[in-house]
């Protein structure tokens, strides 16, 4: 009996350390499963659009998510829109085949935090100059060990699986966009930033904050050297849909609700596009906030 009980004691202590092995590994988050079509179509070579939506109307949403584009830019840096606004959208249209971006105003763990749970499965972070700013949007978008992202509450399990916390990192889309000549500078060291998916070249801002304009050499010589960077580094570049057909360039933000309305009723109409509505030069992108 005594040997019994040692055997049975050995067995349970066993058990017990097998089961507190496990509770100390590390959450897998190198799963294969893929539902990010928008990286599922970055992978094999192809161009995605998204469009832009600064409207909190739900029917507008998903109207516009389910109209043929491959991505929703949700736009959260020029626009009114709060989270509670966006997560009734999101959620409102789940099952659509664009997939959620947002672009957050900064890439704070506020912002970051608030859009992926509420599930966006896309982050878009805006005037980033800096290998800090860069570091920080991957940071605060993809779980550990890769990030710092925190496990709380949300609408991401309802959207993405109960497997969501496994496969988070795996299909999160992390974009920062390059906006100023001190960006530019910085490309090179912002561009080695581990878990940067997409490098988008802002073409208003860059002109804003230069002072300069589409076809100036100072201008396009900052794009060059954006485009450059991006791809040497192996990173989807990104611009506006005027940039469609330039080399290199395979993720665009195209117009925003109100022109593409706009644009579609004049098509249903078959009447002639307004001269605001088409482009003076091929490649020249609109400026942001205005419609194309």
């Amino acid at each position: 009996m005594r040997h019994e009980r040692i055997a049975l004691a050995a067995a349970l202590a066993g058990a017990a350390w097998g089961w507190a092995a496990v509770a100390q590994q590390p959450v897998n988050t190198t799963q294969t499963k893929l539902y990010n079509t928008v990286k599922q179509k970055l992978a094999a070579g192809k161009q995605v659009f998204g469009i832009t939506i600064s409207s909190p109307d739900p029917n507008i949403y998903c109207a516009a998510a389910n109209a043929g584009y491959d991505f929703t830019w949700i736009e959260m840096q020029h626009s009114p829109l709060t989270f509670g606004d966006v997560a009734h959208m999101i959620y409102a249209c789940r099952g659509a085949q664009a997939m959620p971006f947002i672009r957050v105003p900064d890439a704070t763990e506020s912002d970051i935090q608030k859009a992926t749970d509420i599930g966006a499965i896309g982050i878009i972070v805006p005037t980033v100059d800096t290998v800090a700013k860069a570091e920080a949007a991957v940071k605060w978008a993809k779980y550990p060990p890769q990030g710092r992202r925190s496990q709380g509450s949300g609408q991401y399990g309802t959207l993405w699986g109960a497997d969501y916390r496994q496969t988070a990192n795996a299909n999160m889309f992390v974009g920062i966009m390059i906006e100023t000549p001190i960006g530019v500078d910085n490309a090179e060291k912002i561009a080695s930033v581990p878990g940067i998916d997409m490098i988008f070249a802002a073409s208003t801002d860059l002109g804003n904050f230069s002072g300069t304009k589409q076809g100036d050499p100072q201008y396009e010589a900052m794009v060059k050297r954006i485009h450059d960077v991006v791809l040497a580094h192996n990173i989807v570049l990104g611009g506006p849909q005027a940039w469609k057909d330039k080399p290199g360039f395979r993720f665009f933000q195209a117009p925003g609700e109100t022109a593409i309305l706009r644009l579609g009723a004049q098509v249903n109409l078959g009447l002639t596009p307004a001269p605001a509505a088409r482009e003076s030069r091929p490649g020249v992108a609109p400026i942001e906030g205005t419609e194309k």
